[in-house]
């Protein structure tokens, strides 16, 4: 089970293992109080694709579209394929947007579905 949480929500007992899929760290936020077990960085879109997006709603599927090609050759995927095969994962990012973001579409690819946010 895969699921997404904002990074500045409080950990819970049934996050299972909290991967943040962000490049750069939330602001404001001590590296303590995240409770890691995998800063993911290297699974965050591009600073390309990121700046391109700017979080605007009318592009998040051609977004997704562009991170799934940019995680097609990412051998870090079969890690955290693997990590949820084994417990519950927390997928955290910072975003004020929670239904179109990168962990949002990230859950959508290891789904192996469509990145279309659900209302």
């Amino acid at each position: 089970m895969v699921r997404v949480k904002r990074v500045y929500d409080p950990p819970a007992p049934d996050d299972g293992a909290r991967v943040l899929v962000d490049r750069l760290w939330p602001r404001g936020l001590a590296k303590e109080d995240a409770r890691l077990d995998w800063w993911a960085k290297e699974l965050a879109p591009s600073d390309k694709l990121r700046r391109w997006f700017g979080h605007a709603p009318p592009r998040y599927r051609e977004f997704a579209e562009r991170y799934r090609e940019e995680l097609e050759s990412n051998q870090l995927m079969a890690r955290l394929r693997d990590l949820a095969a084994e417990r519950p994962v927390t997928l955290l990012y910072a975003t004020r947007d929670e239904r179109h973001n990168n962990a949002r579409a990230l859950v959508e690819i290891l789904a192996g579905g469509s990145a279309t946010p659900s209302t």
